[in-house]
């Protein structure tokens, strides 16, 4: 089973997503968005970006 993201609104309004592993364990959030349709950009940007993205080590 693949991971999801949950799409969700926060006690002050603001649309928020947490991605879950396959266990329903959170593995990644966004911050907050002001509209629905900010806040699943912000999933698609994470869909786009996150195969290819580098590990650095701080």
């Amino acid at each position: 089973m693949a991971g999801t993201f949950e799409l969700y609104t926060d006690k002050s309004g603001e649309y928020r997503f947490t991605l879950k592993a396959s266990n329903g364990e959170p593995i990644a959030s966004g911050e907050g968005y002001s509209s629905k349709s900010a806040a699943l950009a912000g999933i698609e940007s994470v869909r786009r970006n996150a195969a290819d993205a580098e590990v650095v080590e701080r």
